[in-house]
C-alpha cells in the first residue's frame, strides 16, 4: 500500500530521519530507526544536506529502512545542482532498491549560490520529469502553511503549489508550523485554489530553546504566543524548558488531529526517546514489542 491510499484509510503516522554526516557511523541512526519502529511508522522520510551533500548516506538509510520490513521508507530529493543524467540514474537507483516513495524538492540555495546550479530551478519541474520518465514513483511535494519566505505573496505561493499538483504530485508534505488557526486558514485557502491533494502535517517537537527559534526563523514561520511563553519562562533552564516543550508538542497535535489532518509527520530530530515519549503522551501509537 502506498502513502496516498494509507491516507485514504486513515490518519498516516511518521517520522523523518537525517543521516549522518560522511566521516561518521550509520549505526546510531540504525538503533534510532528500531526504537522508532516500535511506534509502527506507516513511513520514515530521510533527508539530505544542503547542495545534495550526505545523498550517499541517504541512500543506504533509506536501504536500511525498506530491507527492514517495518515501514515504506520516504527519501528526499532536490533539484540542487543536479542534471537530468545524474537525476536519471538516481532515480532508477532507487527503484532497483525498491524505494518508489519522493519528495521532490527545489532544496535550500547553499550560502553563495544564484540558482540551483542544474537542469531545474523549480521544483514542479523535478516533478514533472519523474511523473513523465519514473510514473513508478509517488511524488511528495513540500507545503508552506506560513508562505515560503522568499514567495512574493501568498497568491504566488499557492498558485506554486497548484502547479506541483498538476503536474504530477501525490500528496503535500507541509513545513513545520507551530500556529495551528493558521495552517487551518491556509488549508481553506488552498482547497479554495483547486488544490485537493491529501496533507501530512509536519510537526517539529519543541526539545530545546535554540534550535526552536532557529528553525522557526530560517523557515519564515512564527512563534506563537504560548510558544513564546514557554521560551521566556523557561528558557535558560534545559531540563524545564523540554518538559514544557513536549507538553505544548502533545497539545500541539491534538490540536492538529481535531483540524481533521490526513497525516502527521513528526521531525524525530534523530532523538527516538524524547519523541516516542511525545507520540506516547498523544495516545495516538502504543510500543510495539
Amino acid at each position: 500500500m502506498n502513502v496516498p491510499d494509507i491516507m485514504k484509510e486513515k490518519m498516516c503516522f511518521s517520522f523523518e530521519v537525517y543521516p549522518p554526516k560522511e566521516d561518521k557511523p550509520l549505526e546510531p541512526l540504525l538503533d534510532t530507526l528500531e526504537h522508532l519502529y516500535k511506534l509502527n511508522p506507516d513511513f520514515v522520510s530521510c533527508t539530505y544536506g544542503a547542495g545534495g551533500t550526505n545523498a550517499g548516506r541517504n541512500t543506504e538509510i533509506c536501504k536500511a529502512i525498506k530491507d527492514s520490513g517495518k515501514s515504506i521508507p520516504v527519501t528526499h530529493f532536490t533539484c540542487i545542482g543536479n542534471h537530468k543524467e545524474k537525476i536519471k540514474e538516481e532515480l532508477q537507483r532507487y527503484l532497483e532498491l525498491g524505494i518508489d516513495h519522493i519528495l521532490a524538492l527545489r532544496g535550500d540555495l547553499p550560502k553563495g549560490w544564484e540558482g540551483t546550479r542544474g537542469d531545474f530551478d523549480y521544483a514542479n519541474e523535478l516533478v514533472e520529469y519523474i511523473k513523465t520518465y519514473f510514473p513508478e514513483f509517488i511524488i511528495a511535494v513540500a507545503g508552506n502553511p506560513e508562505k515560503h519566505f522568499q514567495a512574493t505573496s501568498f497568491d504566488a505561493d499557492i498558485t506554486h503549489l497548484r502547479i506541483k499538483q498538476d503536474v504530477g504530485a501525490d500528496f503535500i508534505m507541509t513545513q513545520l508550523c507551530h500556529d495551528v488557526d493558521h495552517y487551518q486558514w491556509w488549508v481553506e485557502r488552498i482547497r479554495k485554489a483547486g488544490i485537493y491533494l491529501p496533507i501530512d502535517v509536519g510537526v517539529m517537537p519543541v526539545l530545546l530553546k535554540d534550535p526552536t527559534i532557529r528553525m522557526a526563523v530560517s523557515n519564515g514561520s512564527a512563534v506563537p504566543r504560548d510558544l513564546a511563553e514557554i521560551i521566556g519562562r523557561y528558557g535558560d533552564n534545559a531540563e524545564d524548558f523540554k518538559k514544557a516543550g513536549k507538553e505544548y508538542t502533545v497539545k500541539q497535535i491534538f490540536k492538529f488531529i481535531n483540524a481533521g489532518i490526513d497525516g502527521l509527520h513528526i521531525y524525530s530530530l534523530n532523538k527516538w526517546k524524547d519523541v516516542s515519549d511525545i507520540v506516547l503522551d498523544c495516545g495516538i501509537r502504543i510500543v510495539n514489542k
